[in-house]
């Protein structure tokens, strides 16, 4: 009878735990918002689904209970709740309410990540790979020689590390020209054109600027910060205008430049007037860094509220524990809200200063997502300042929003390319 009672009771354990589910609580009372995302990738790779509870305790991740996920919560210090069957379906029916700003979103397939980033050494960190490599989640980093070849379609998910790609160097010339990281970086990047077949950095940026934009309407999803945002549209609108002065590519930029721009290229500005100007720290009037009034202790921008059940995608990337994010300045702090095109949807703003900060947009069967500033943790980032230790910003709402854009590839699962 003992026996019996013991046998009885072990496999009531064991169907009890079965049945239960893991909340990763993404509000104030998780211990690492960061991590958490780690966990949530990790899950999906050993192919546990993960029902994204949109707008519920700041965005929570939700999957069936295994002991392996439960301990490797423990070991990475994210916090969670081991929660009953009947709760979860509770949980479930109170989102799918019509009348709650709720949504449950199934995550399927952990996507495949490349981080587009130069091989030879730059004087900046880059915020995704730090964060992607504080969270845990592994990524592949490519360069202009991969992309040519046609490697992105195996990928599901893209970021622009910190790139010019109009081909002048970040406008760097007039501060670092003599400098030896910035000469070693031109001595780089002219070689590796003319052994890939191009006469200028220009015109070799600009093909890997179309393959990127081809990988995008595939289906791909796209996401840049700082100056990639702007100088890939930039570059995409001077197809086959020369914008680059004599230092950057040997010869004068080409006469009515600006009148030969094509806009209909670009995926988020219209519009906008190029700088032409080579002391001048700026590829375009996009960025609004040199119209800002405002000090760092005031320096916000706000996330927009979306419906989930209507507007899944936005809602998806603006989740969050808190609404206003901390501003943060880089090469390109923010773009100037008169040159987005009208299709762009603005996620996060500062209405005051009349600038936005976080957008996104479809193109083609993909989409793409830009986000001003360098270091959502370093208010202002300078050449050769160290990297920032995410030791101690595990909570970073900013860095959430890095964090939103790599998983939400996982929300539709598809098919793979190879």
């Amino acid at each position: 009878m003992l026996r019996t009672i013991i046998i009885s009771f072990a496999l009531f354990i064991s169907l009890n735990a079965f049945s239960a589910r893991i909340l990763i609580p993404m509000d104030e009372s998780q211990k690492n918002h960061l991590k958490a995302y780690g966990i949530a990738y990790w899950t999906l790779e050993r192919e546990v689904e993960i029902t994204w509870l949109l707008n519920h305790r700041g965005g929570s991740f939700m999957m069936k209970y295994h002991d392996e996920i439960k301990e490797e919560c423990v070991i990475r210090g994210v916090s969670y709740e081991v929660i009953a069957d009947v709760q979860s379906t509770t949980l479930l029916q109170q989102i799918s309410s019509p009348s709650v700003n709720k949504d449950a979103i199934k995550l399927q397939e952990a996507p495949r990540i490349a981080v587009y980033s130069p091989k030879n050494k730059q004087p900046w960190d880059d915020a995704v790979t730090l964060v992607l490599t504080y969270a845990e989640i592994p990524y592949d980093v490519v360069y202009d020689p991969e992309v040519l070849e046609g490697v992105l379609p195996t990928y599901d998910w893209l970021h622009l590390h910190h790139e010019d790609f109009t081909g002048q160097y970040g406008k760097f010339w007039s501060a670092y020209k003599n400098v030896s990281w910035y000469q070693e970086n031109v001595r780089h990047n002219e070689e590796l054109a003319r052994q890939l077949g191009y006469s200028k950095v220009s015109q070799l940026k600009l093909a890997v600027a179309k393959k990127i934009r081809d990988f995008v309407s595939g289906g791909g999803y796209m996401f840049s910060m700082c100056s990639a945002p702007d100088s890939f549209d930039v570059a995409l609108a001077a197809d086959g205008v020369d914008i680059c002065d004599v230092m950057f590519d040997g010869d004068p930029i080409e006469p009515n430049a600006q009148e030969k721009l094509n806009y209909d290229n670009c995926f988020a500005f219209t519009d906008f007037t190029i700088s032409t100007n080579p002391n001048e720290y700026e590829i375009s009037s996009i960025d609004a860094t040199d119209d800002r009034q405002v000090r760092p202790e005031t320096d916000y921008f706000k996330l927009f509220d979306f419906s989930a059940k209507w507007d899944p995608v936005p809602t998806m990337l603006c989740q969050n524990h808190e609404n206003l994010i901390k501003g943060f300045m880089g090469q390109t702090t923010s773009f100037a809200k008169q040159y987005l095109k009208p299709e762009v949807v603005i996620m996060g703003e500062n209405k005051k200063l009349r600038e936005v900060r976080y957008i996104h947009g479809d193109y083609g069967n993909g989409t793409w997502t830009y986000l001003g500033g360098h270091d959502p943790e370093d208010y202002r980032h300078f050449i050769g300042d160290p990297p920032t230790d995410l030791n101690l910003h595990p909570n970073s709402a900013g860095y959430r929003l890095i964090l939103n854009n790599v998983l939400f590839p996982a929300a539709k699962k598809k098919k793979r390319k190879t």
